[in-house]
């Protein structure tokens, strides 16, 4: 008769083999579905079930069943009017939060150059998926100043510089999506009418900057402008805030030209360039 001491052995080592395969198993379909976003990848930006099934050595059933799981999660997509897959959406929200997450550190040079060139408040703002966050504050050096708020989701794009200054280049129903929430009216200067935000936001586009006029807070100036990728994207803004008893004409357009310079050095900084901007501003325009 067996031991009982080798017997309590065996169904130990049995129990936990149990235990691991569905641990393993989970490993196995995470992995595979990962060889189907980088044959994805790879083939261009988009394929068929066979040509996926070829490329990542997968029955079709199995890539079929992760596929749809993919598509389910925004990590995939079928192509409109095709038997094909391309990558979802959710990568180009997921390379936003990247980039918001490398954007404090790589501006914090320029807003610190802002702040003891202006002595205002200053704001990084970042695109991540349908919503502007400001991820960096730098409060002024004034005894008198504008309420530097906090980190966190901009509740109010449509009334603020560094909102207007990352929704002016977005193509119409993107700028829709980030406003779904509305437009609420905070001030007597606050735009309220999407037509009329539009409009405003063809003046951004065309000055290269935003202002917000009293619009988020009575008694406060702000000026913002956009931050680009190599691709001309607007990946993120800084504005600077001021109260109005200081936004004399001197005072802005010194404030504008140190937020113009830093944005136009982070853009660079991501690869941007004056050519890449135009050809992204063409092609978004198109879809408005």
């Amino acid at each position: 008769m067996e031991p009982a001491a080798n017997l309590t052995k065996r169904v130990d080592a049995k129990l936990v083999q149990a235990a691991s395969e569905p641990a393993q198993q989970s490993v196995r379909s995470v992995k595979r579905a990962l060889s189907l976003v980088n044959a994805i990848a790879d083939g261009g930006g988009e394929a068929s079930l066979t040509e996926l099934s070829i490329r990542t050595g997968l029955h079709v059933s199995t890539c079929h069943h992760l596929l749809k799981t993919l598509v389910e999660c925004g990590f995939a997509a079928q192509v409109p009017g095709r038997k094909r897959y391309m990558l979802g959406t959710r990568f180009i929200q997921l390379g936003h939060a990247c980039l918001s997450s490398d954007l404090p550190r790589r501006a914090q040079p320029h807003i610190d150059a802002i702040s003891a060139a202006t002595g205002e408040t200053v704001h990084l703002a970042a695109l991540q998926g349908n919503a502007i966050v400001t991820v960096a504050i730098r409060e002024a050096r004034h005894a008198i100043r504008v309420d530097a708020g906090v980190v966190g989701k901009v509740e109010a794009p449509h009334a603020t510089s560094i909102g207007k200054a990352i929704l002016a280049w977005l193509p119409e129903n993107e700028i829709k999506r980030v406003l779904a929430s509305g437009m609420t009216r905070l001030t007597e200067q606050t735009i309220t009418g999407l037509p009329d935000l539009l409009e405003g936001l063809r003046h951004v586009r065309r000055e290269g900057f935003a202002l917000d006029m009293e619009e988020f807070i009575p008694g406060v100036i702000c000026i913002g402008a956009p931050i680009r990728d190599k691709t001309g994207a607007v990946i993120g803004a800084l504005s600077a805030s001021m109260p109005k008893m200081r936004a004399n004409e001197a005072h802005i357009t010194m404030t504008r030209t140190e937020i113009l310079s830093a944005t136009r050095a982070l853009s660079e900084d991501y690869g941007a360039s004056v050519d890449t901007t135009a050809a992204h501003y063409s092609s978004t325009a198109t879809t408005n």
